[in-house]
């Protein structure tokens, strides 16, 4: 029994003896694993940190001004000169036809169509200015007129009894004034009532053949984007304009312009790709670059259209406009 004890005593000692060397053992493996794992802490918190730097700088750099692309050189004035006379050469090939789009047959004619034009389109003055032209031929005869019956011959027009008034005291200021006579002068056109400095200028271009530049808001827009202005003013773009180009060129220059303004250069939509022009233009790519999208946006005789003009000059290749309905 006391032998049996013994060896069993014994086998207990060396399970212990095994256990504390397993568990001696043991300690290393886990302290390595905890080293380990605060390591991969230590790495994970790391790449937080880099990650959150990044996120920083980026924020920074978006805060921060954008750099500038190196600024293109300034057009000089000699330069714009050429490009701009350039232009109008150009225009002149595209355009040989140009002329004013209203029907005339007479200064008076041209003085009252032009005042008619304000606030409408040409094609809806030559539309009722016939009538208007068989009621009252002369300065005489329109000076005398009703009212009432003026207003309701030029009411297409739009602001028909503003009109009226303008046309009623024009009439009368040429019979009294001028002999019943459109005068030939700037001076004397813009003292007639609604008459500005554009009307005197159509009609001293075109029914005597005194240079003037027209400064609608078709020629406003296009010189504007042709970069050959900044001004907005009527008077200021024409004072601008003037300088750059030869005076036996102002009444060509501005039906080429308006021409363009009104087939081509559209205010809300230019028809960029179908341009022929573009390479001069400082503003090519504000409208539609494709040239078949841009081709359907072609106006009047460019886009196969009747004209504004009812009594068209020979040379025009497209067709009259048609009467007004009813008329």
């Amino acid at each position: 029994m006391r032998k049996k004890s013994a060896a069993t005593a014994t086998t207990g000692a060396t399970a212990a003896k095994k256990t504390a060397t397993a568990k001696k053992t043991a300690a290393p493996a886990k302290k390595s694993a905890a080293t380990a794992k605060k390591t991969a802490a230590t790495a994970k918190k790391s790449a937080a940190t880099v990650k959150k730097s990044a996120a920083t700088a980026k924020k920074a750099a978006a805060k921060a001004p954008a750099a500038k692309a190196p600024a293109a050189k300034a057009e000089s004035r000699v330069a714009m000169v050429r490009r701009a006379r350039r232009i109008n050469r150009e225009l002149a090939e595209v355009y040989p036809y140009a002329h004013p789009e209203l029907d005339f047959r007479n200064s008076f004619e041209l003085l009252v169509a032009t005042v008619l034009s304000a606030q409408t389109t040409d094609l809806r003055v030559n539309q009722t200015t016939p009538a208007l032209f068989a009621a009252y031929p002369t300065p005489e005869d329109m000076a005398a007129a009703d009212p009432e019956r003026l207003e309701e011959l030029i009411r297409p027009t739009g602001f028909f009894r503003a009109k009226a008034k303008s046309l009623l005291g024009l009439s009368a200021a040429l019979r009294d004034r001028f002999d019943g006579e459109v005068p030939g002068r700037l001076e004397d056109l813009v003292t007639l009532p609604g008459v500005g400095r554009k009307t005197a200028n159509v009609v001293l271009g075109n029914a005597y053949g005194v240079p003037g530049i027209t400064v609608d808001t078709h020629f406003g827009r296009l010189v504007r984007r042709f970069g050959w202005t900044e001004q907005t003013d009527p008077e200021k773009v024409e004072a601008e304009i003037a300088e750059i180009f030869p005076k036996s060129e102002w009444t060509m220059l501005s039906h080429r312009v308006v021409f363009h303004g009104r087939r081509i250069c559209h205010s809300r939509k230019p028809a960029c790709g179908a341009c022929p022009i573009a390479h001069d233009c400082p503003s090519y790519g504000e409208g539609e670059l494709d040239p078949e999208k841009a081709k359907k946006l072609l106006k009047y005789e460019k886009g196969g259209q009747p004209g504004q003009r009812l009594r068209p000059p020979a040379d025009y290749p497209g067709q009259p406009a048609p009467p007004l309905a009813g008329r």
